[in-house]
């Protein structure tokens, strides 16, 4: 870990109150990043915050440490109810809402306040009857949030923080009328301190930050530097049957311990997954279709270094904050350069270093020259060699996972042999799967 991603500003200079001082030693955070840096002064003077910085730089707790400020040095009134927030924070995953609450724990765990988690998937009666019995933070997903509210477990008129995560993923995700319908219900923009953050401030969140704010405050930490500087990309160019023992090789030389790939398609990661798993590697599949409780586990696991190995679909590909991720494999290019930025984002965080390896073959090449023009540069270029390409063992049989019923059918799987690089083995425009 580096020092050089962090700013001059140091917390014990900010005249924070000594509970959230203790929580912030605790967290083991001296200096601020740049967008903390940027921000915190300003929230904590009371003002709306606009925030743009790359991916793994310290947003989260930026707006924590902003509301916990907040909440600790203007107390609610008398009359407010137990069941009434102080402050709401949404995000656009469950995986992202957890992350959040899990680090609010750790900055605030001195403070006495309390907090409460909204998703779905899983521990519907148990988060109802948390945040019956009041919570003064509320962090939850559009949906169950608007669920709960509207079954009046909870009030939002006493809310005096209000923070949206990842603005950009909302629009992506189309809950911008969930969250329309949650800021129409708190209290007005002068009423209350707000944070906007995103990876990006396009026009459309600018607007929703316009409609969320008081006079609001735009920051943007290196807009210009849209991918990771620590971050070592290379690209190969293989034929479709030669990805997976170029993968298979890689991941031999490098002897993972926390990398993530990632495929465009759920049925891409089942089979990948299979095939590693058969030749030798521990690795599971992230899927929009998870069940919840597999995916809460799955990504407990990764983060404690159980699992050396997560293949995943876009879904994991944001708001995931996962320390010390090693390598990030592209296996399937993305069809969005965005979305390259975002999946090598999550490698080279907090001033690590990283890899991001991609793989561009025939069906996804295509989107290469959109994502170089994205980026602004060039992707290094690596030679395959047949010393690349791994003998690859074939998978074993489907397994039945959680959460799915004995008998299921598998997907079927097409596995051919590999041909020479020579080979016109193009599939055909259209064919391919579709994006996930």
């Amino acid at each position: 870990m580096s020092d050089t991603h962090l700013s001059e500003l140091s917390y014990s200079s900010l005249a924070l109150p000594e509970s959230l001082a203790r929580g912030i030693a605790d967290a083991g955070f001296e200096h601020c990043t740049p967008i903390q840096a940027e921000t915190l002064p300003l929230a904590l003077g009371g003002r709306d915050v606009a925030g743009q910085a790359q991916t793994g730089t310290g947003k989260t707790a930026a707006f924590l440490v902003a509301l916990f400020n907040n909440l600790l040095t203007r107390p609610s009134p008398p009359t407010r109810p137990v069941s009434a927030p102080r402050a709401l924070i949404v995000a656009p995953t469950r995986e992202l809402a957890v992350q959040i609450h899990h680090d609010a724990e750790i900055l605030g765990q001195h403070t006495g306040l309390s907090m409460g988690l909204a998703f779905g998937g899983t521990d519907y009666e148990k988060q109802r009857r948390t945040l019956e019995e009041g919570v003064d933070v509320l962090i939850g997903t559009p949906g169950r949030t608007i669920d709960f509210f509207k079954q009046k477990v909870f009030s939002l008129r006493h809310v005096q923080v209000a923070v949206l995560d990842e603005a950009d993923r909302m629009f992506d995700l189309g809950f911008i009328a969930d969250i329309r319908y949650l800021l129409r219900r708190i209290p007005s923009p002068e009423q209350r301190l707000s944070m906007l953050f995103s990876a990006t401030l396009s026009h459309r969140v600018l607007e929703l930050a316009y409609e969320l704010m008081y006079i609001a405050d735009l920051v943007r930490v290196e807009p210009d530097k849209v991918t990771v500087d620590r971050v070592r990309q290379r690209l190969y160019l293989p034929a479709t049957d030669e990805k997976v023992p170029l993968l298979v090789s890689l991941l031999r030389q490098m002897d993972p311990h926390r990398t993530m790939v990632f495929v465009n398609t759920r049925r891409g990661a089942e089979a990948l997954e299979r095939v590693l798993c058969a030749n030798g590697f521990h690795a599971e599949a992230l899927s929009g279709d998870v069940p919840q409780r597999r995916r809460l586990r799955m990504l407990r696991d990764f983060l404690s270094g159980n699992l050396a190995i997560l293949i995943a679909t876009d879904v994991a590909s944001r708001g995931l904050h996962v320390p010390d991720v090693s390598h990030v494999f592209n296996f399937d290019l993305p069809q969005d350069a965005e979305d390259y930025v975002h999946r090598i984002g999550r490698t080279a965080r907090a001033g690590a270093e990283g890899d991001a390896i991609s793989f561009g073959c025939e069906m996804y090449a295509v989107s290469l020259p959109e994502i170089e023009q994205f980026i602004g540069r060039k992707i290094p270029t690596e030679p395959i060699v047949p010393e690349l390409l791994a003998d690859v063992l074939p998978p074993g049989p489907r397994k039945v996972r959680e959460g799915e019923e004995a008998g299921a059918q598998p997907h079927r799987q097409h596995r051919s042999r590999r041909q020479g690089r020579g080979g016109n083995n193009r599939p055909q425009r259209g064919t391919g799967p579709g994006r996930r």
